[in-house]
């Protein structure tokens, strides 16, 4: 059988077997040998009956005694229960909704089954184990493949099981020293051990070498990238300190992280290289001041800078604020967004080519093709991730190898940045200035019980206290409409619900025109609304020093970054603000993220923790960056092995850049397999 045959080669896979597996992407024998397990179950030791303990999964043997269809729930004929015993005791085996599988079983005859013990009024019970006769008892570390409709795990078993003959023809891909310097096994090895397993010790050692496999070849494309765009010529500024009379003109001292991110930018802006940098900071840490100084340093050594914004009132704030600052130094700031008079856009667009425009605050109108700079030397994206990567690009093609600066303020765990931003440096702005008030964070169930109504209750009347205190509200919820399919709270259910508490309550949500949203989020900046009933829409750009409650409702249906980021939004005046976590439907994973948000504000702890929760790819939405999907590692928990493989392939490339070499062209074809010819992720 050929790797590279159709899996209709197979014996017993038909078309509808066929299109069942390419919906799990398998549609050669090599892709089904790349269909790695989800996780295993240990069936090699039988325990007997009187020896299974209660909430613990085990393999045990039994006669069936007695076989009885019964009523489950006033139907007939829904239960299957089964009376199973061996020589030291016996067990009910139930299962629901299932009569079909009495012609399975015959009194007197032995089986093995697989399954949980419960107690039900002091019987045993096992509930939906798996089972086969005793002859048919396959005793090992048995694998459980991820499934879809049409395809049964012993389907797939029997499939990998016919494949395993191919396991020799797979490229080996790594050098020799590699395998050597890390204790490395075989490819070969490598999968017949992860899809059957001897023993624990071999199933290790295959998993190391496939994780370590995957995150080879994720770093080996990204550092490659990093070599091709990072070392690029760039704008050099004068080397000198021209920043400090910005930096002393400010109300207020800068953090030590912030100076040390000015200090980080300096010595990118002064050298040939281009900058290419990212800003990670809290809400509140003061990322704009960083901002503001790289730009003023722009200026002062005759070139122009430019901020797009995600948002219009947030691009506007950024204006507004801006002006004000450098206004006092001479530096001229122009605004630019699409919903501007042709006459005004006019305008500003000559002075921006003449170069009686220093720096430029918009929208994504910026990377209009209309829109030239006189002479553009620094690119700043704030909350960047909003932004497509052909819009990051367009700006970034505004002038000739321009420097970069990217600023989000949600906290991306460090390793989880590395592989994001393979190609940027990344700096971290991880202190608060002294002073700032922390939010007061409480997490309650606020289910149809009746103390979940009543504490949803009292978290509405402390809204109205805080509001006849002159403050204002912000609440969220998951879903702009009922759903059946989603047990949760409307934003427009809330919304008509609260408008008869508080008059001056204003809906927003994603649907609403552009127009509408601003019209909606400047009132509610300038005090004329007290309440205001969102969707995750005012995640990201919106800053109210006098909105001091956040509510959440379902708080389970986001996560920990998610949670962070919504909070960010009040605890930006002078007031005591508050954050109430209103858990719709009660689970340990809701549980852990609100003891975590009650404990912490530190946005960088609690992105670690919402990584090792969640995992990647829910955190910060990878596949937006065309970043491969990691099908066997996982970043949480196998951060040393990351950190061995970027090893390896700094030590590779530093030795064969170009991956040119006979020892390296199988890893090459891996690379460019995941990231094109060019291995460039355009981040």
């Amino acid at each position: 059988m050929n790797l590279h045959d159709n899996i209709t080669m197979i014996k017993g896979v038909g078309p509808k077997k066929a299109e069942a597996l390419s919906r799990l992407g398998i549609s050669t024998v090599e892709d089904l040998i790349l269909f790695t397990p989800r996780q295993y179950e240990d069936r090699r030791e039988i325990t007997e009956i009187d020896k299974l303990k209660e909430g613990e999964t085990a393999v045990f043997a039994g006669t069936v005694d007695i076989i009885a269809p019964g009523n489950f729930r006033g139907r007939r004929g829904q239960v299957l229960k089964l009376l199973v015993s061996d020589d030291t005791g016996s067990v009910e085996v139930v299962f629901f909704n299932a009569t079909y599988l009495k012609k399975a079983f015959a009194m007197g005859s032995e089986y093995i089954f697989y399954g949980k013990l419960s107690m039900n009024r002091g019987r045993k019970q096992v509930i939906h184990p798996d089972f086969s006769k005793r002859t048919d008892f396959v005793q090992g570390i048995i694998p459980i493949y991820p499934l879809t409709k049409g395809i049964t795990q012993k389907e797939i078993r029997r499939l990998q099981t016919e494949a395993a003959g191919s396991y020799e023809d797979m490229e080996e891909f790594l050098r020799e020293k590699t395998l050597r310097n890390h204790n490395l096994c075989d490819i070969s090895y490598a999968f017949r051990n992860i899809h059957f397993p001897e023993d624990r010790q071999k199933l290790r050692e295959a998993r190391y070498r496939l994780v370590f496999d995957e995150f080879l070849t994720l770093e080996t494309g990204l550092l490659s990238a990093r070599k091709r765009t990072g070392g690029r010529k760039g704008i050099a500024f004068a080397s000198s300190d021209v920043e400090r009379e910005y930096i002393e003109s400010l109300p207020y001292a800068l953090t030590c992280a912030q100076a040390r991110c000015v200090a980080e930018i300096k010595r990118d802006l002064e050298s040939d290289i281009a900058m290419n940098r990212l800003v990670q900071g809290d809400v509140g840490s003061g990322k704009t001041a960083v901002a503001e100084i790289s730009m003023y340093k722009a200026v002062k050594n005759g070139y122009q800078a430019v901020m797009m914004a995600p948002t219009e009132i947030l691009a506007r704030q950024h204006y507004e604020g801006l002006s004000k600052s450098f206004a006092r130094h001479g530096v001229s700031v122009g605004f630019l967004s699409g919903s501007m008079k042709a006459s005004e856009k006019k305008q500003t667009l000559a002075a921006l080519e003449a170069g009686d425009i220093d720096i430029l605050i918009g929208t994504h109108a910026v990377i209009q093709s209309d829109v030239v700079f006189s002479r553009l030397g620094l690119v700043i994206t704030d909350e960047q991730h909003r932004f497509g990567v052909n819009q990051r690009m367009l700006l970034k093609d505004k002038g000739n190898n321009l420097n970069v600066l990217v600023m989000t303020a949600t906290p991306i765990p460090r390793t989880l940045a590395v592989v994001l931003y393979g190609d940027l440096d990344v700096s971290l702005i991880d202190e608060l200035p002294p002073g700032r008030q922390e939010i007061i964070t409480r997490c309650a169930l606020t289910d149809e019980t009746a103390k979940g109504k009543q504490l949803r209750s009292r978290c509405y009347e402390f809204v109205n206290k805080q509001i006849q205190a002159g403050r204002q509200a912000y609440v969220v919820t998951p879903l702009i409409e009922e759903s059946d399919a989603i047990d949760a709270k409307s934003v427009n259910q809330v919304f008509e619900e609260l408008s008869a508490m508080f008059p001056r309550t204003a809906l927003l949500h994603g649907g609403m025109k552009q127009a509408e949203k601003d019209a909606i989020m400047e009132q509610f900046s300038d005090g004329l609304i007290d309440v205001l009933v969102s969707t995750v829409v005012i995640e990201v750009g919106i800053n109210v020093p006098n909105a001091a409650v956040m509510v959440i409702e379902n708080a389970e249906r986001f996560g920990l970054a998610q949670l962070h980021q919504l909070r960010g939004r009040v605890g930006r005046g002078p007031h005591q603000s508050y954050c109430f976590l209103l858990i719709g439907h009660d689970s340990e994973l809701a549980r852990k993220r609100g003891s975590i948000m009650e404990q912490s504000s530190d946005g960088f702890f609690i992105a670690e923790e919402d990584l090792k929760l969640r995992g990647p790819g829910e955190i910060f939405g990878t596949r937006q960056h065309g970043l491969p999907d990691l099908k066997i590692a996982d970043m949480a928990r196998h951060m040393d092995v990351l950190a061995k493989a970027r090893d390896e392939a700094l030590a590779i490339l530093e030795e064969d850049p170009e991956l040119a070499l006979p020892e390296n062209s199988a890893l090459r074809r891996r690379v460019t397999g995941l990231f094109g010819e060019d291995m460039t992720l355009n981040l």
